[in-house]
């Protein structure tokens, strides 16, 4: 409710500045245009971006949901340029649907920050775009590096991956499964699907390979912390302590649930790097100063041998 209120008026305070004329100085206007507002860690970046201009009077903040539709999500980039936003902010819906969106920024000579999903790959980046975020194959290493240890290299996992059109889901996906084939042979994937990073999509897989799977699993390995959350509940209600379950983002619950003993591991990527290093590379770029345009934010593996010190 909290976050909802902000947007609302930091909206409503956009519309204002753009009305505003004469001898009132305006602010240079930031649009920000989110994949999912009901997205959790996109809520925990919107506020680490937000709390980086907290001290910068001269800029106001705008921000809008694309709800995890593309068109909209362009929709809402077309109509902050039109409306004399200064830069860009965006977390793709889908990664390999930004080009009329980096085109866009690119014809409006604004800068363009993505943030969190990368929308290039190997590619070069466009000049005056940038992107914050962290190397998605490394999480799902981590991830993979943790569990074969605690099956002793052994047993059958699952994997919960995110939505299929986003770069987290298929790289994370793809560091667990290179990590088994080249440390832990001994380890099967026994199934892999969408949970399209939702916790109640976690948690309806989880108690479908229970039942097809059996005494066979011993594993699973969320590709976010809200899947695998969901994935405990299942195990809860089944009444199964045999299996272990990691998710990707250290979210407060994930946390909760790896002190508890619930999750043995989460693999923190970082909010506050991601939001704030978005709201650096934008104001950065405002300013003319230079910078690089891949800023690169560490995952760290979260078990119950540090978890005190992320709590």
């Amino acid at each position: 409710m909290k976050r909802a209120l902000w947007v609302i008026v930091s909206i409503l305070a956009f519309a204002g500045l753009m009305a505003c004329g004469g001898g009132q100085a305006k602010k240079a206007v930031i649009g920000y245009v989110c994949n999912n507002f009901n997205d959790t860690f996109q809520g925990y970046i919107m506020d680490e971006f937000r709390g980086y201009f907290a001290d910068k009077p001269d800029y106001e903040l705008v921000f809008q949901d694309a709800q995890e539709d593309v068109v909209k999500q362009q929709d809402h980039v077309n109509n902050l340029i039109s409306q004399g936003v200064k830069a860009l902010v965006v977390v793709p819906v889908n990664t390999s649907a930004m080009a009329p969106i980096t085109q866009a920024a690119a014809d409006a000579k604004i800068p363009l920050v993505y943030v969190n999903r990368n929308p290039f790959g190997e590619n070069p980046i466009p000049a005056n775009v940038f992107y914050v975020g962290s190397q998605e194959i490394v999480a799902g290493t981590l991830q993979m590096e943790a569990m074969g240890k605690l099956l002793n290299g052994g047993g059958g996992v699952c994997i919960l991956m995110g939505k299929l059109d986003n770069e987290g889901a298929i790289l994370r996906t793809q560091g667990n499964e290179d990590t088994i084939a080249a440390q832990f042979p001994g380890i099967r994937v026994l199934s892999k699907e969408t949970g399209n990073w939702q916790r109640d999509q976690g948690m309806t897989l989880t108690e479908n390979w229970i039942t097809t799977h059996g005494a066979n699993l011993k594993g699973i390995l969320g590709n976010n912390d809200e899947m695998a959350l969901g994935a405990v509940e299942a195990l809860k209600a089944a009444n199964r302590t045999d299996v272990i379950v990691m998710g990707v983002d250290a979210t407060p619950d994930a946390k909760v649930a790896v002190a508890g003993g619930d999750m043995a591991a989460t693999v923190l990527q970082d909010a506050a790097g991601q939001g704030r290093g978005a709201g650096a590379a934008a104001f950065n770029a405002l300013q003319g100063q230079s910078q690089d345009s891949i800023n690169w934010v560490p995952f760290v593996l979260i078990d119950k041998s540090n978890i005190a010190q992320y709590q």
